[in-house]
């Protein structure tokens, strides 16, 4: 339908005084004056809300022009055979012409989006190269499961104590900062891993609880960061390609470790991950700002789309815990992401000493099929973030759709993990491993994206007060993994984690929820 009959098909005439003739067409009428045609009447603007106006529609050459009490200013709509059209959320998201010129300017919401990601990109390859690394490195050492066991699960003592710290830094300071510093702190602590190592267990131990440290207070900064910068209808695909960065810095990692190893020894992965927090750096403080409203350069159209929709701006001075703690949809976050992150945390450490031990690849291969489970979280974390923002999009209630997503994060890995014990081929606990960790992924726009939706000015300290059940789960998680390994088998390891996710899966669907909880 061409713009001019889209408008006449849809308002209904009366002749004004002066009119010299009487035209009428199917669905519309219309009267000539002696300089165009004109037409006065009660008309309604179907693309732009249910209001209804006094207007005057005009035909001047060849163009029509519409006036309606309803709008400040005349709208120009040109006589060709193109349809109207109406922006989407999505269309923003894509390169775009300045008004000024031919060149093409990236949204710079999604600079800030795409920085994120590279920054965690960098966090798990410098937190899995251990997963890696720890096998020559418990053999020129002589450590037994539960050594390597509490050395894995060390780095989680760091984490777990700026977890909070981190969300409240991060929601009264700003979140650049607060990432900035984590990136540098624990690319520093990456590089004295092979130093701390030679020089026994307890400097591994202090230097593996640094990293963490740093690596702490990433996702509570990001969310700070997120929830100023992204709309709410891009939330859940901006959140999965960030996510997403994690699962392919443990793709990068898993894939090059095995190489550097074999051609420059196993220190060689620590310094050359370690350094290159260093170029991110660079580019984070020359980017990156807290908020949009600290952006002196952000184009004027995408500061009001990103404030339009935003939570209020002004800073948090004190933290209402009663109110938080008192909520409970806050607490089904807290169980969930323990329960979630148990499994995840023990084959984020300890997949390639499966691959290893039970199907028996070397090094080289226990990398490199290491990859494949990671790669489809990449791959189905942006899916499901999709998926979920169409959903919103479409009409169906926040709560609904992030009770989907999750139950599948939850019940997909599940129902794999049990099948491992049933599997007689390595190609098959691969795949398994693979479709286990693939619908995990759905969990970053269940729970992952939750913090925003339930307490947005909050954000960074709800993810710092989860994220903490959630490394208390890698913690214990881990070091539990060791010690049952000493006195049991994989199939035990399995089922502690499939008990916790028919759990998380119960207290997710009886008591979250997607709407605002607290403001």
């Amino acid at each position: 339908m061409t713009a001019k009959s889209f408008l006449l098909s849809h308002y209904s005439c009366s002749p004004p005084k002066n009119c010299n003739s009487n035209i009428r067409g199917r669905n519309f009428s219309y009267y000539t004056t002696g300089n165009g045609i004109e037409c006065r009447g009660a008309f309604r603007l179907f693309q732009f809300g249910s209001r209804y106006g006094e207007g005057l529609v005009r035909r001047n050459n060849d163009s029509w022009k519409a006036w309606a009490d309803v709008k400040s200013k005349p709208f120009k709509i040109a006589e060709s055979s193109e349809s109207l059209k109406f922006e989407d959320p999505i269309s923003d998201a894509l390169l775009r012409k300045k008004e000024d010129g031919d060149s093409l300017e990236f949204p710079k919401r999604w600079v800030i989006v795409l920085l994120c990601f590279s920054a965690f990109l960098l966090c798990n390859m410098d937190r899995v190269n251990m997963s890696i690394a720890i096998l020559p490195m418990a053999s020129e050492y002589h450590w037994g499961p539960t050594t390597v066991g509490l050395i894995q699960s060390s780095f989680f003592w760091g984490y777990l104590l700026t977890q909070i710290a981190g969300g409240i830094w991060a929601d009264t300071v700003g979140g650049k900062a607060v990432l900035g510093f984590g990136v540098v702190w624990w690319s520093v602590a990456t590089v004295l891993t092979p130093i701390a190592a030679k020089l026994g267990l307890p400097f591994l131990f202090v230097v593996r609880a640094f990293m963490g440290i740093g690596e702490g207070v990433a996702m509570p900064a990001m969310n700070n960061i997120l929830s100023k910068w992204v709309p709410v209808s891009e939330r859940s695909r901006s959140l999965a390609l960030v996510y997403s960065g994690m699962y392919l810095g443990s793709v990068t990692g898993l894939a090059f470790s095995p190489l550097l190893i074999h051609n420059f020894g196993w220190p060689s992965v620590f310094f050359s991950f370690g350094s290159l927090g260093t170029v991110w750096f660079a580019v984070w403080l020359n980017k990156a700002y807290s908020s949009p409203l600290d952006d002196p350069e952000l184009r004027p159209e995408e500061k009001k789309l990103i404030l339009s929709s935003s939570v209020s701006k002004e800073p948090v001075k004190s933290i209402p815990w009663k109110l938080i703690l008192s909520k409970p949809p806050v607490w089904a976050l807290i169980v969930s992401h323990f329960c979630h992150n148990w499994g995840t945390f023990i084959l984020l450490t300890w997949m390639p000493t499966y691959y290893h031990q039970v199907l028996k690849f070397n090094l080289t291969e226990s990398g490199l099929f290491a990859v494949l489970p990671w790669l489809t979280m990449a791959i189905s974390a942006n899916i499901g973030g999709w998926i979920a923002d169409s959903l919103v999009r479409k009409g169906v209630s926040v709560t609904v759709v992030r009770k989907i997503m999750q139950t599948i994060g939850f019940l997909g890995p599940a129902f794999f993990l049990t099948q491992l014990s049933h599997v007689d081929s390595p190609a098959m606990a691969v795949l398994c491993m693979s479709c286990s960790q693939g619908s995990d992924a759905f969990s970053q726009s269940g729970l992952y994206s939750n913090h925003q939706d339930i307490a947005p000015r909050y954000s960074g300290v709800l993810l710092g007060l989860s994220n903490t059940a959630g490394v208390l789960a890698g913690v214990f998680g881990t070091a539990a993994t060791g010690y049952i390994l000493q006195h049991g088998s994989w199939d035990d390891v399995f089922k502690v984690s499939v008990g916790l996710y028919l759990v998380g899966t119960v207290v997710w669907n009886a008591f979250s929820t997607g709407e605002k909880i607290i403001d």
